[in-house]
């Protein structure tokens, strides 16, 4: 079968490797969409793996069986060859204290467990863990490409869940790629007052309005300035840092309100230290908060709200790619200029 191996950002090569062999309690997928993530193309933290086949926004279809999976078939809620699936890299364990406290991405299991050999292949192994909570079956009305949003926006739902974002808030997003576009959508659906959204390049400022933003920001501006011209004079209750760039962290530290909330849905390279007006968000209460990942839960929300459109992912998708054309794909993603969300399709 054919994979894109990554070696670095500018050198993806299609090569060749045999079709995974399947075992008990496993599945092999036939992959037709797979999504591009931005985290794909952080250079500085995949390089230390290359060469491997990455992705993890996948989804396919069910072409063979374990035995014991090829034995319960028949069974009504059994996974079936031909299905149609969406199927999670990373699945937690369900039983330690962090998942039963609520932390699944917190769990060490789910950051061991991954599929085989990634989604820029044509086809991958799923292990037996991730069969038993990490697939779920995509609805009529999705297509394989609408599928591949599904973890991106389980994380994004995750996010905004954890930063407790409500009805009336004024929200900055800061970073307007796929994630922080996800993130304004989303918060449009979620009744935001108003939505305010950053970035560096007029492409994706167009999107952000084109997605449910209010008002964008050039952040070579003053934002903080023009945060409170554009917020009847008001910082932001809610600000989502969707860029790991030193000059957003600071801009999120400085654009929050009295009682407001950060979340860094995006961080800095590890060994990168922030300097914090604690003393500041002491006296206003001004919380700070992480969110990483998705629970199974967060998948499962996630597919219901793209199957009822209540998030336009479709229109999202800028480019449609072949095996082949790897190389241009993860060249797009990482360049950020004009793509949003870049999808390769195996069979193409």
């Amino acid at each position: 079968m054919r994979v894109a191996m990554y070696y670095r950002n500018n050198d993806v090569r299609v090569e060749e490797m045999p079709v995974p062999k399947i075992g008990k309690g496993e599945m092999l997928v036939k992959v037709m969409a797979s999504g591009i993530c931005g985290s794909d193309v952080m250079e500085w933290y995949r390089i230390k793996k290359a060469p491997r086949v990455l992705g993890h926004e996948i989804t396919g279809e069910i072409v063979e069986l374990g035995a014991e999976l090829s034995a319960i078939s028949h069974q009504p809620s059994a996974l079936r060859i031909g299905d149609r699936v969406f199927v999670s890299h990373h699945v937690p364990c369900n039983t330690c204290r962090y998942c039963l406290s609520g932390y699944h991405t917190a769990c060490e299991t789910l950051h061991k467990t991954n599929y085989d050999p990634g989604g820029f292949a044509e086809y991958l192994r799923v292990p037996e863990i991730n069969v038993k909570s990490g697939v779920y079956i995509l609805p009529e009305n999705m297509t394989y490409e609408e599928g591949t949003f599904i973890e991106p926006l389980a994380c994004i739902l995750r996010g905004q869940r954890v930063a407790n974002l409500k009805a009336g808030q004024s929200v900055l997003v800061i970073g307007s790629g796929i994630s922080g576009l996800l993130h304004i959508n989303l918060a449009k659906d979620a009744g935001a007052q108003r939505i305010i959204a950053t970035d560096v390049n007029e492409y994706r400022l167009n999107a952000a309005l084109k997605f449910g933003a209010d008002s964008v920001i050039n952040a070579k501006e003053n934002v903080s300035e023009r945060v409170r011209k554009l917020n009847d004079g008001r910082l932001a209750d809610c600000v989502i840092v969707c860029t790991g760039a030193m000059p957003a962290i600071e801009q999120a530290l400085q654009s929050v309100d009295k009682g407001g909330t950060i979340l860094f849905f995006a961080v800095p390279e590890p060994g990168i230290k922030i300097s914090v007006p604690i003393n500041d968000f002491w006296r206003n209460e001004i919380k700070m908060v992480t969110s990483y990942g998705a629970a199974p839960s967060d998948l499962a929300l996630a597919i219901e709200f793209i199957s009822a459109g209540r998030v336009n992912v479709k229109d999202m998708i800028t480019h449609k790619l072949g095996m082949s054309e790897a190389q241009l794909g993860f060249k797009l993603v990482a360049e950020a200029k004009e793509s949003i969300k870049v999808i390769i399709e195996p069979w193409r």
